[in-house]
């Protein structure tokens, strides 16, 4: 007797499906009784779940969220070149040479606008790297990004009350989602 011998008893069943005995429902065509109950999540060999293989949404969310604070970063760091610039050539200004206070004041003021250009630009390539790390970046790569995250979010409450008030907010989303479970799952996962 071969397997499609339909006098084979051991045979796959033939034609509708049938009632097996002691089962009291019918069974589909090719599917044993046991195997519709769905698999156990994988483990990992040290216990717990398994490390996540793709990035988490959340993580996801956060990278993206860092490239538009390095873009933000860019813009500003523009405007606050053009104001630093055009404050020097209003200080070269003829009609103005004669009005000491106001010489004193662009001269203090495009000396700190200029600082915080250097600062902008430091503070944007950190930014950068951060970012790049999301993908192969261990735990301590996670806590960099936290701590970057929560330092801007309060550089852009305090000195830059309104224009910081995105890169506010961006910061602290960044901080929670790299914070949750979900990123200390992808930070942590083993590397080989």
């Amino acid at each position: 007797m071969s397997y499609g011998d339909p006098n084979n008893p051991y045979g796959a069943p033939q034609g509708q499906p049938q009632q097996q005995p002691g089962y009291g429902y019918p069974q589909d065509q090719g599917q044993a009784p046991g195997y519709g109950y769905p698999q156990a999540p994988p483990v990992s060999p040290y216990g717990g779940p398994a490390a996540p293989t793709t990035m988490p949404g959340s993580v996801g969310a956060a990278r993206v969220m860092m490239w538009v604070i390095v873009g933000l970063q860019v813009v500003g760091i523009a405007v606050f070149a053009f104001a630093a610039a055009a404050l020097n050539a209003a200080k070269d200004d003829a009609s103005l040479k004669d009005n000491t206070a106001f010489q004193d004041l662009v001269g203090d003021s495009t000396g700190v606008i200029w600082g915080y250009v250097v600062f902008g630009l430091a503070w944007l390539v950190f930014a950068a790297v951060l970012a790049t790390k999301f993908k192969n970046g261990g735990n301590g790569a996670r806590v960099t990004i936290m701590v970057f995250a929560i330092i801007t979010a309060v550089l852009g409450i305090y000195p830059f009350i309104l224009v910081g008030l995105v890169h506010t907010v961006l910061a602290i989303l960044v901080a929670v989602f790299v914070g949750n479970a979900n990123g200390k799952a992808w930070f942590n996962r083993p590397r080989y």
